[in-house]
């Protein structure tokens, strides 16, 4: 039966992890990306869809065109991070579902339906999102996800010709402590939740 972490992985994961808007002159290795990949991997998705397609921008020429699509601070941001990460959702992640999930002929489900396509892509492409960012913690690195930029641009700078979506925009690294400020609050448990 598993037992509950202990205090440090809790506040490395969560009480004390933050997100970051710059990052110390530190890279960040091709193998950790992939052992970030290969441990956001066994997150749960519906029917283990796993819709996320992501695009890891470490070349200044990625980061580059991905920020020339985003508005505001992100720009320097994208730029400055060791990596900066596109996660998208295909839409047409129903084709993976035979291998994927050999269990029951969850392709079906999805043929000819693009609006249950959309919906399933966006929430499990987004718990994906979710799981890049816990692993990330886990393995010592930080995030800044973002959403302001245009999902018009980037799908047309990375996802042309495909039926891959942005959903959303982080950059990745070991996190500057200058570049936070205070938590913003957070709620207890009662202002937000009901019992039933």
């Amino acid at each position: 039966m598993p037992q509950p972490l202990d205090d440090t992985a809790l506040d490395q994961v969560f009480r004390t992890a933050r997100t970051y808007n710059g990052y110390l002159d530190q890279p960040v290795s091709e193998a950790q990306l992939t052992a970030l990949w290969d441990l956001m991997k066994m997150g749960p998705t519906s029917a283990n869809q796993m819709p996320a397609r992501l695009v890891w921008c470490v070349s200044a020429e990625a980061k580059a065109k991905l920020a020339a699509c985003v508005s505001g601070t992100n720009g320097p941001k994208i730029l400055a991070a060791p990596v900066s990460v596109i996660i998208g959702m295909d839409l047409d992640f129903h084709e993976q579902l035979p291998w994927l999930f050999p269990h029951a002929d969850a392709k079906s489900w999805f043929e000819g339906n693009e609006a249950l396509r959309e919906v399933s892509a966006l929430r499990n492409s987004t718990l994906q999102g979710a799981y890049f960012i816990i692993a990330a913690r886990m393995l010592g690195l930080d995030t800044g996800p973002m959403s302001g930029f245009s999902n018009a641009a980037v799908d047309e700078a990375f996802f042309a010709g495909t039926r891959v979506r942005s959903n959303f925009v982080s950059t990745l690294g070991y996190g500057d402590p200058a570049t936070i400020f205070a938590r913003s609050p957070r709620p207890d448990f009662a202002t937000f939740n009901t019992l039933v």
